[in-house]
């Protein structure tokens, strides 16, 4: 009877194990399952890649059939703007959410005299809220290479990408060993096969060095284009490497079944580089990069826009936006009404990944997945703005670069100097190219749109907040 208790007993608790089993192996399995479904995004950043620098936008000899491959699967938005017309405060909106201005960030990161004579820090805080500290903490695999510049090479005391909230990194422009540019798309190729072996969603930034100066240059590429003039052979020869290396990225998605549950966006930090006068082309070298052709190569466009990189009008901020998610972005469409913004990015990207953002943090910008999705098209009811030290009077090289401070609210953009003395204004829905004023016309619009932008200088802070000094400052 014992034995017949024990073998009964012995039954019940298998059944129970195996139901437990089962059990876990249901939940193990929907987590899992939630885990793959979960998109993933790769952002391609450009650096100084001019919005008419696609053959998809009409460029008369660059070549770029991997992005233009993204345009036909996904939707080409014409009406983006970055957060300013240089790299490091452009990047620090991709990264926060915020106008950069609220870190003191208005130019570039360079060595630490330098900052501080601009009143800048010598790097973003990073106790800043961060995307990829969002999105890893929500599940994601993150990650970062090429491009860093939210410090610099020249400041050893600066903090990694790693404290920023990434898995791993390559960078360059940045504390510690710099990556050679051109395996910015093998490592990222890399990240996407591991997370996809761990079934992790990933979130990479792509941060290309293209088309900045130095130009790198690789026979392959320059021969491409061998029948162009030498500057103008240059710049489309890095442009190109530059494609085929986001081509190799696109392929691997394909090759590991990825790409329909991918977000990919390309785009630019700001508008293409231009030297200011006659300048004779010859050899440079940059701490970071290395050796390569000046900027007498920078042959970049905008398309028809004013200015180029370090003005505020739509030459230096309206940069390439090309987003692709096949079956929930549309394909081959061009949207040309929807006005996105570098400050949207968080957000957007944060409500796609099922990120629930801490009611203590407020960006400057708003989630655009339902423009993104082509599902709404309406007249932005959040004001951008922006912050950059421009020289007054213009001068007579670069009669477009101004301009220290410009909003944006609705369809109107107002653009001044820095004592708002002088200013300009613009119906940017109607007039993207910036070429009629109309403040004459709209004084009541002037006096809204000043109002707006002394209301927002008073939230800026003096000087740079938190623990963003290099040990270099120290007497």
């Amino acid at each position: 009877m014992m034995n017949n208790f024990v073998l009964r007993l012995s039954m019940t608790t298998r059944l129970l194990i195996s139901k437990c089993l089962l059990s876990l192996i249901f939940v193990f399995g929907l987590t899992a399952a939630a885990e793959t479904d979960r998109p993933n995004i790769l952002f391609i950043f450009a650096d100084d890649w001019g919005w008419g620098d696609l053959s998809c936008h009409g460029h008369p000899y660059v070549k770029t059939p991997n992005i233009d491959r993204l345009a036909a699967e996904g939707t080409d938005f014409h009406r983006f703007t970055v957060a300013s017309g240089v790299c490091s405060p452009s990047r620090t909106a991709i990264m926060t959410g915020h106008f950069p201005a609220r870190y003191n960030i208005d130019g570039h990161f360079a060595w630490v005299p330098s900052n501080a004579k601009r009143n800048m820090p010598d790097w973003l805080a990073t106790e800043a809220p961060t995307l990829p500290k969002f999105l890893k903490k929500a599940g994601y695999a993150t990650a970062h290479y090429g491009k860093w510049h939210l410090a610099n090479n020249m400041i050893p005391d600066s903090p990694l990408p790693s404290e920023y909230g990434y898995d791993e990194y390559g960078a360059f422009n940045c504390a510690g060993e710099q990556i050679p540019v051109h395996e910015d798309s093998e490592h990222a190729i890399a990240f996407i096969e591991k997370s996809h072996r761990e079934n992790k969603p990933f979130f990479i930034n792509l941060w290309l060095h293209e088309p900045h100066t130095p130009f790198h240059t690789v026979p392959k590429y320059r021969w491409r284009f061998r029948e162009l003039e030498e500057r103008d052979n240059i710049y489309a020869s890095v442009l190109s490497h530059a494609d085929d290396r986001v081509g190799e990225v696109l392929d691997a998605l394909d090759r590991l079944d990825l790409t329909d549950n991918t977000l990919v966006i390309f785009s630019s930090d700001n508008g293409p580089a231009r030297a200011a006068g006659p300048t004779e082309l010859g050899l440079m070298h940059d701490t970071a990069t290395g050796a390569g052709y000046n900027i007498a190569a920078s042959k970049g466009i905008t398309g028809g826009r004013k200015g180029y990189k370090s003005s505020l009008f739509e030459g230096g901020i309206g940069v390439p936006f090309i987003a692709r998610w096949p079956g929930k972005i549309a394909a081959g469409k061009i949207d040309d009404s929807s006005l996105l913004s570098a400050v949207d990015l968080l957000p957007t990207f944060c409500e796609i990944a099922g990120v629930n953002l801490p009611t203590s943090y407020k960006p400057d910008g708003v989630s655009q997945v339902k423009a993104l999705m082509g599902k709404t098209a309406s007249v932005r009811q959040k004001p951008l703005f922006w912050k950059f030290n421009s020289p007054w009077p213009a001068q007579d090289n670069k009669p477009d670069h101004w301009v220290s401070y410009a909003v944006v609210n609705q369809t109107w953009k107002l653009v001044a100097n820095k004592d708002s003395s002088y200013l300009e204004l613009y119906d940017i829905a109607s007039d993207p190219y910036e070429k009629n004023d109309l403040k004459m016309e709209n004084p009541q619009v002037v006096k809204h749109m000043l109002g707006k932008l002394d209301q927002w200088k008073a939230t800026l802070p003096a000087k740079p907040i938190g623990k963003v000094f290099s040990a270099e400052r120290l007497p």
